[in-house]
């Protein structure tokens, strides 16, 4: 039921008031049925800017970060997720990726739509990244479309550490929806499971026109952390005892 007044009463309109997105394609997600909405992920913003002006419910897989902050501001973040109808999934350990796509399929299992970020976390530079192949897992075990989506200009109103947005104009594309029955049966074939993530990349890639990296998004952001690290370790050296 709040979701249903967050979208429709409290958060939606106020989004659309101060962002004014222009909506493009929203007619390839469908009215009924399972299916995943897969897109790129530039901004905190993205979790509120696309369930808003989708008209179906949609359930997001959500990091358990969210859901286990401390002190106050966690508490009420964690309660904002869960009354929004997200699903925490821990990022973390070997069977992190079975966990996540586990629940996606409960969510599709009962006909409903299913968000996902095949890049598995927010861009840092607005790059399009490698998608993870647990997309590629639910599509084929549940047989459902699966629609390309591309938020626009919501890293320039977001980036990584701007707490508060900028008033900016975004745009939301959806594409055509994707069908990958022609791989029934073969869900557990690796190969198959990368050709159909790349497909799926490919076609938000044409929606959102980013920059392509073909690698993982993750490893990019540590390999970067631990350059800027040994950077301040050279200016900044221990002094000797």
């Amino acid at each position: 039921m709040f979701y249903y007044v967050l979208k429709y009463v409290l958060l939606g309109p106020l989004l659309r008031l101060l962002f004014r997105p222009r909506i493009e394609g929203l007619d390839h997600v469908p009215d009924d049925g399972a299916a995943i909405v897969a897109g790129n992920h530039l901004s905190f913003s993205d979790h509120f800017l696309m369930p808003a002006i989708i008209k179906r419910r949609i359930t997001f897989l959500a990091k358990a970060e969210y859901f286990t902050g401390p002190g106050l501001k966690g508490r009420l973040t964690a309660a904002f997720f869960h009354s929004a109808g997200q699903i925490p999934v821990d990022r973390s350990g070997k069977d992190a990726g079975k966990a996540a796509i586990r629940e996606g399929l409960g969510v599709l299992s009962k006909g409903e739509l299913l968000g996902i970020y095949p890049e598995g976390t927010r861009s840092h530079d607005g790059r399009l990244y490698k998608g993870k192949v647990g997309v590629a897992a639910m599509a084929l075990k549940a047989q459902v479309p699966v629609v390309p989506c591309a938020m626009v200009g919501t890293f320039e109103i977001q980036p990584p550490g701007q707490v508060v947005p900028r008033i900016k104009r975004v745009t939301i594309r959806f594409g055509e929806p994707l069908d990958f029955s022609r791989y029934a049966g073969m869900e557990n074939e690796k190969a198959v499971l990368r050709a159909v993530t790349d497909e799926i990349m490919y076609a938000i890639l044409g929606l959102s026109g980013q920059e392509y990296i073909d690698r993982y998004a993750a490893e990019v952001k540590a390999e970067q952390a631990q350059e800027r690290a040994q950077e301040r370790a050279k200016k900044f050296p221990r002094k000797l005892r």
